[in-house]
């Protein structure tokens, strides 16, 4: 589960302003991975997540744009369970809190689904709605023929919301119900990456997409098994693949783009069939190829994150099939 971890922790540090987002996203915590209890008459809310970080980051969103207090309890592992979980619990005001983030209605029944004013919002209140989801009960796994970003719902009704928040950013995902737990699952990899990408998790989408290439670059070498040069013809088309996104990432960000970024670009586009190692080589001073690696991978990240405020096609739209197939 290292890329689920990683891209939660990439979330949970992602910097969000606007308020409506942040509703959306801690509505979407709070319903994916919290619950209503009755205790001593009045109402607690308790919210139960991975990370230390991802329960500092509703803790705080809680404090800041609602105005209550909250406390982390740390819940120790055991049995199947490996690892610590933290346990956001607010006992004073839980009721005001439930109505105000959704999971009361007006007449104080449960909301079943997602609040209608997070349903009706905008597509970045619905980036917001996904990313709360993930850090709730998300997972990602390994690029392949079963690879899988999921969700985990607390009912049929929040899967269909969620589904729909996904049709709002023109993504398919599926809701199904596996061994009496209902599921919002995405299987193809291009929705996955693009997902991913409006979530804000860039740095873990490079190194998915890295993997997927990989093993998609794999897949056609063991088709052509017949070839000797299979080990040429994967990085080499590696190499195209990655100069072509590179090519539209230095389009896209035009002249605000940090110099010693585009300086990596430059080399990578100026020779396309170069190893990481012969880059950071041709590199004036010489480099290490994670040096390189990383200036890359850094550049086609802010490429990404521009061209989703720019509304415009991201670093994938330049590399074709044809370049994964010569």
């Amino acid at each position: 589960m290292a890329l689920t971890a990683s891209v939660k922790e990439e979330l949970s540090r992602l910097d969000v302003k606007k308020v409506s987002e942040r509703k959306a996203e801690v509505s979407a915590l709070l319903r994916f991975a919290g619950g209503l209890h009755i205790i001593s008459g009045r109402i607690v809310i308790e919210a139960e997540v991975d990370l230390a970080a991802t329960a500092r980051r509703l803790r705080a969103a809680i404090a800041e744009v609602y105005g209550h207090q909250s406390e982390i309890i740390v819940v120790s592992g055991g049995g199947l369970r490996r690892g610590s979980r933290y346990v956001v619990r607010v006992v004073v005001d839980g009721e005001s809190l439930a109505r105000q983030t959704g999971l009361l209605d007006s007449r104080g029944r449960p909301v079943r689904g997602l609040p209608p004013v997070v349903v009706n919002g905008s597509a970045a209140d619905a980036e917001a709605v996904w990313r709360g989801a993930f850090l709730a009960h998300g997972s990602l796994t390994e690029p392949g023929r079963s690879s899988a970003l999921e969700i985990t719902c607390p009912g049929p009704e929040a899967a269909l919301a969620l589904v729909g928040s996904a049709r709002r950013l023109g993504l398919a995902a599926k809701a199904r119900e596996v061994r009496g737990v209902d599921r919002v699952v995405i299987r193809d990899g291009d929705t996955i990456a693009a997902l991913l990408t409006r979530m804000g998790a860039h740095d873990a989408l490079m190194v998915w997409e890295e993997r997927r290439m990989r093993k998609e670059v794999r897949a056609t070498a063991n088709r052509l098994a017949n070839f000797d040069d299979a080990n040429l013809r994967r990085s080499a088309q590696a190499a195209v693949a990655a100069g072509a996104r590179v090519e539209r990432a230095l389009h896209i960000l035009g002249d605000d783009v940090p110099d010693h970024l585009k300086y990596a670009g430059e080399l990578r586009v100026a020779h396309k069939n170069a190893s990481l190692d012969e880059l950071g080589r041709l590199a004036d001073p010489p480099m290490t190829k994670d040096a390189i690696a990383g200036r890359i991978r850094r550049l086609l990240a802010m490429a990404d994150k521009r061209a989703v405020e720019l509304g415009v096609p991201g670093t994938e739209a330049n590399v074709t099939p044809e370049m994964l197939d010569e």
